[in-house]
């Protein structure tokens, strides 16, 4: 056998720990779920996707999981993009510092956050009473659907900074010193040179974001006691509820959390496509 073909073999029997790992635990659990889902009380078919959309319960959950992603992602990757833009400009000491503390802080969600989050901006938090007095708050409510975008935004912002802070490297300093000789201004550099560098690192980096807001189960679940409709929360809830069962039903919601994430992987191919246009 040549030694070129016997490399692929060999690399292809590497490979397959790996290959049998994501089948079992990936691709059979998926088809299981989709399986599942089109077997309603009816029988076969989509009598289990039609009444999640009719239902405004469901439809409620769908509402609050985008809502909560969304705005949750958005002022992550807004603080995490200047965040790691400052600890390029800082010492490395302080730099590596931040960075091993958002590791720390991005791994830090479940039951100790929901916990740690009730004591500080409960209703009786020592946050939220000192914020009262101070009179820069008259009421917050942490089991809201505001107090969840703040509780997201927490384990969202160092993800994003992990994500964003090697990104930074596609930026060269003399691109920026080329620009400022040509007159260009700090926006204009930013405009035309930086962000389009960098769209890519940054729609890829909020998919993350919205993937892992979306699929969040423990935190919300710990801190709400599972009273706040979003879809992991019901999924879980027909699943290994007290009072009412209905697996099939959870397997066509998560059919439908994994369709809004199919859509928004779909949106980012396309928007990447139109940045690679725009950079060229």
């Amino acid at each position: 056998m040549m030694p070129a073909l016997r490399g692929k073999w060999l690399a292809l029997l590497c490979l397959l720990p790996f290959a049998l790992f994501f089948i079992a635990f990936q691709v059979a659990p998926l088809l299981w779920v989709a399986t599942h889902s089109l077997n309603s009380g009816a029988g076969w078919g989509l009598g289990n996707f039609q009444e999640a959309l009719a239902s405004p319960f469901y439809r409620q959950a769908i509402r609050h999981s985008l809502e909560v992603s969304f705005w949750s992602s958005l002022i992550g990757i807004s603080i995490a993009i200047l965040g790691s833009y400052s600890l390029r400009q800082v010492d490395s000491k302080l730099r590596d510092f931040v960075m091993a503390f958002s590791n720390m802080t991005s791994n830090f969600s479940g039951v100790p956050l929901a916990f740690a989050f009730i004591i500080l901006l409960g209703f009786n938090g020592a946050l939220t009473i000192l914020l009262k007095q101070m009179g820069i708050i008259e009421d917050f409510n942490l089991y809201s659907k505001t107090g969840l975008i703040v509780l997201y935004s927490y384990f969202q912002i160092p993800l994003g900074v992990l994500l964003l802070y090697p990104a930074f490297d596609a930026l060269h300093q003399d691109w920026r010193e080329s620009a400022e000789l040509l007159g260009a201004n700090a926006w204009q550099f930013w405009r035309h040179i930086g962000l389009p560098v960098m769209a890519p690192a940054l729609l890829g980096t909020f998919v993350i974001l919205l993937a892992n807001a979306l699929g969040a189960y423990a935190t919300v679940y710990a801190l709400t006691t599972g009273n706040f409709n979003i879809l992991p929360i019901r999924i879980a809830a027909m699943v290994s509820g007290d009072i009412f069962l209905d697996p099939n039903m959870a397997s066509a919601l998560a059919m439908i959390l994994v369709g809004l994430m199919t859509l928004i992987t779909v949106i980012h191919q396309w928007l990447l496509r139109r940045s690679y246009h725009v950079a060229r």
